[in-house]
């Protein structure tokens, strides 16, 4: 059977462009024992994929120039040599980005999509949902009262990690790239203030302005000025959970601000960068959790959905111009 597939065609240097990919035709072995062939339903493109297009030892091993990109995706078994995933099933795994493949059993996970929308396994119930979960309940700790700020606050992760800090009885400001995303946060994900940082004449002073006893905890998914504006308001015994920094990931050379650690250290700050796949045993505990929440209507989310597998290089790049709003997905059909 033949397929589609992207493959990395070179490595970006800064900000990636579509020369960096390269759609191919592939013909796929028939199936083995405990093998299935799936249809790529839902793909999911996110920020750390960046970093895997560099050369750069990192947590995750590098894209291979001329090889596939994989990443998170739900798909539609079409025909299964396994005796607990059939036919029919939808499943959720971390394979290439192509509308046909073949895995086997033990890399895929069976999902139920009666109740949610099935891109939300790559979202809320999948990577992000447990990336802010633990970031947020294991590194943040917020307590009730306490003044909790987050970035890239629209994002698949940042949706989350203010709600969940929100269900803690913290006090939750985020700071996103416009004013349409500042008003759905507040309006639809329960967040208390908004700051568009495109806008903003000072991120500095409009957090000390709204954050007037300081910042008790931040969830930092964007590092460079923005987190310098944070920290130069972070309170006494402040947490940072560092979870990702977009605005750095297509620097061609090292970003020179001010030094942060001063500020870290008078004021007794804690910081812990984290990989979610390092809390792999929390897992089960998440999906436990962020389910009930979603079904109590405690927790909302939303998703960018873009039709047509041939537009899964434009959704990548359209992450780094804030294309998004919540999870960026390409649904093939």
């Amino acid at each position: 059977m033949e397929s589609s597939q992207f493959v990395l065609a070179s490595r970006p240097i800064g900000l990636p462009s579509s020369a960096n990919f390269r759609m191919e035709k592939v013909v796929l072995n028939d199936l083995k024992d405990n093998e299935l062939l799936l249809k790529s339903w839902y793909i999911s493109v996110d920020p750390y994929m960046r970093g895997r297009m560099n050369s750069a030892k990192s947590y995750a091993a590098s894209f291979e120039v001329d090889q596939p990109i994989k990443g998170g995706i739900v798909a539609k078994v079409i025909e299964s040599k396994s005796k607990s995933i059939l036919a029919g099933d939808v499943v959720v795994g971390t394979f290439p980005w192509a509308t046909y493949s073949v895995n086997k059993t033990e890399n895929l996970r069976k999902i139920d999509i009666e109740k949610v929308p099935p891109g939300y396994f790559l979202g809320i119930l999948g990577m992000p949902g447990f990336t802010a979960y633990v970031g947020m309940m294991e590194i943040c700790k917020p307590q009730k009262g306490e003044t909790v700020v987050v970035s890239g606050a629209a994002g698949a992760v940042g949706i989350v990690a203010g709600q969940i800090a929100k269900l803690q009885g913290a006090r939750v400001v985020g700071i996103a790239g416009s004013d349409e995303k500042c008003k759905i946060l507040k309006e639809q994900f329960g967040y208390d203030e908004a700051i568009n940082y495109k806008t903003s004449k000072s991120i500095r002073k409009e957090i000390a302005g709204l954050c007037p006893e300081g910042v008790d905890v931040y969830f930092d998914n964007v590092g460079g000025e923005i987190t310098e504006a944070v920290v130069a308001n972070l309170d006494f015994h402040a947490r940072i959970a560092l979870c990702g920094q977009i605005s750095q990931y297509n620097n061609t050379k090292p970003s020179v601000g001010y030094s942060i650690l001063p500020h870290l250290l008078t004021r007794s700050v804690m910081l812990q960068g984290f990989i979610v796949s390092n809390y792999s045993n929390r897992f089960g505990e998440a999906l436990s959790q962020l389910t009930k929440w979603l079904n109590e209507g405690k927790l909302k989310y939303t998703e960018t959905i873009i039709d047509g597998f041939d537009k899964l290089p434009e959704a990548f790049l359209g992450l780094f111009t804030g294309r998004n709003q919540g999870k960026m997905l390409i649904k093939t059909e």
